[in-house]
């Protein structure tokens, strides 16, 4: 599919705001005062720029409240609702950090889990996608909510849980790099059974259905070379995973350098999140002959 710019840095940075809030809900860090309004202030930033950044992308980003109407049938309103809620319940646990000194742990974990939520519900909007083989499967949300946590447990800095995260997440990025160059084929969907004309012989494309580009052909019909995939996959897996666990395990901690490894997993995180929608195979390129 095509990777929009608007959608890929709102759920790069949209993952990591609510990431962090994770974290602060659960008090790690324990802060009070104006550290954690800086902290706070950062989380907020990433999570709010991140849903503002997904409007760019509606055609009548006006229209983006009517979303949150149908959250009986929509990953999207129900990402949406969740938000809202997120943002309102950390809004009072930080608040009383900030101005009271004080922690209320019930609502810091009430604000932990809706922001797992929140990260679920934006993972399960691609999960969802029938056709998009490659995003229909568990593994979707389990790296979204995977990439939420190493990101948010940098930023936070929980150097010792980071570590970990880090090689789980990069073991797991791998294995759905490799089941999901499978996917497409695995799902049986082809020309054929796209058409109902396989019972009578081997069905291919005569001529294109129509000669000029159409929404769905911008959209959801993009394909990466598989020369250029490698490459992009060793950059994205290096910065986000390899560089990030060099600068805090093997190297001896500083600041300087727990700052880089941060902006190095985020460098990552850009890279591999481009990856995630432009390796999207939908079924519709079938009857344009595109797969």
């Amino acid at each position: 599919m095509h990777p929009a710019r608007s959608i890929i840095i709102f759920t790069t940075l949209s993952g990591l705001g609510f990431g962090m809030l994770v974290f602060l809900g659960l008090g790690m860090p324990r802060v009070t005062g104006g550290t954690a309004f800086a902290f706070f202030a950062i989380a907020y930033l990433l999570a709010v720029g991140g849903l503002l950044a997904s409007t760019l992308h509606l055609g009548h980003p006006e229209r983006a409240l009517k979303a949150f109407s149908q959250w009986r049938s929509s990953w999207l309103s129900r990402e949406g609702c969740l938000a809202v809620a997120t943002l309102l319940v950390m809004a009072l646990y930080g608040a009383a950090l900030v101005f009271a000194g004080t922690r209320i742990a019930p609502l810091g974990w009430l604000g932990a889990a809706l922001s797992l939520g929140t990260v679920y519900a934006t993972s399960m909007i691609y999960a969802q996608l029938k056709t998009v083989p490659r995003w229909n499967h568990w593994t979707t949300p389990a790296l979204f909510i995977g990439y939420a946590l190493t990101g948010g447990s940098l930023l936070c800095g929980q150097i010792s849980l980071a570590v970990p995260f880090l090689v789980v997440l990069g073991a797991a990025q791998l294995a759905v790099w490799q089941m999901g160059d499978k996917r497409f084929a695995h799902s049986g969907t082809t020309m054929a059974t796209a058409t109902q004309l396989g019972g009578i012989g081997a069905v291919r494309a005569f001529e294109p259905p129509h000669t000029g580009t159409n929404y769905l052909m911008t959209e959801m019909i993009h394909i990466v070379a598989r020369r250029h995939v490698g490459p992009l996959r060793i950059i994205a897996f290096a910065l986000m995973t390899i560089l990030p666990w060099l600068l805090l395990f093997v190297l001896p901690f500083h600041h300087l350098l727990a700052a880089l490894a941060v902006l190095s997993h985020l460098a990552g995180v850009l890279v591999s999140r481009w990856l995630f929608f432009a390796e999207a195979e939908h079924v519709v390129g079938l009857y344009y002959g595109k797969r």
